[in-house]
């Protein structure tokens, strides 16, 4: 910013292992959404190291990261991103034409997501024929229809409310006792609580690093 340089993340060694359940928490400004769009190689460390998989992304171009980004993250957003005017299996089966993998298959890993979140009755639906919950199941097929190393979800129950949330995380809990690496990131205790490990992020830096006891989705309800 003009003459000075602002670190919006400084020092941060982190390593996060296969099948984790990680909350990445932090308020505003703490520097939690850079770290979040480095994992997802959204963006690129002016210095340092990522290593995805093995494969240091830190120095791949915009096309490379981008092929990672298809191959390796899967992305859950709070505000859904879905295109409306697609149907559900429209939407979950998008991110496969970039792989250019064939139509017959894409329909079946497609199906097979949406009814892996319960979905599996709701193929032709458009995004606003869906309350908010379904949507973000939508959203999480999606992410999943890859198999993703990295299932990364970003305030993904912000839009929704007490008991939607809660079926939400108990879907996350569920994806991960099935093996998936999980990074939810969240400013909501009650959301940190699904998760076995806490990371809390303040003025870019990595403060605390907590593995905890989570709470199971039986007692949200």
């Amino acid at each position: 910013m003009g003459e000075e340089t602002v670190n919006a993340l400084r020092g941060v060694d982190l390593s996060i292992g296969r099948n984790e359940y990680v909350a990445l928490t932090g308020p505003s400004g703490s520097g939690k959404s850079t770290l979040m769009n480095l994992l997802g190689c959204l963006d690129s460390p002016t210095e340092g190291h990522y290593l995805l998989n093995g494969r240091d992304v830190a120095g791949m171009d915009d096309d490379e990261l981008a092929r990672v980004r298809n191959r390796e993250i899967g992305f859950v957003f709070q505000s859904f991103h879905l295109l409306p005017r697609q149907s559900v299996l429209q939407n979950v089966m998008q991110p496969l034409v970039y792989r250019g993998i064939p139509r017959a298959e894409r329909v079946r890993r497609a199906t097979e997501a949406l009814t892996k979140v319960g979905l599996g009755n709701r193929l032709d639906h458009r995004p606003n024929q869906l309350s908010g919950g379904q949507r973000q199941r939508v959203a999480v097929a999606r992410a999943l229809v890859g198999e993703p190393s990295l299932l990364l979800a970003d305030e993904p129950t912000g839009n929704l409310d007490s008991q939607t949330s809660a079926e939400i995380m108990a879907l996350f809990d569920a994806l991960h006792a099935q093996g998936q690496t999980v990074v939810v990131v969240t400013h909501e205790p009650d959301i940190a609580a699904h998760c076995h490990r806490v990371l809390r992020v303040f003025d870019g830096h990595i403060v605390d690093d907590v593995l905890q006891e989570p709470r199971t989705a039986a007692a949200v309800h």
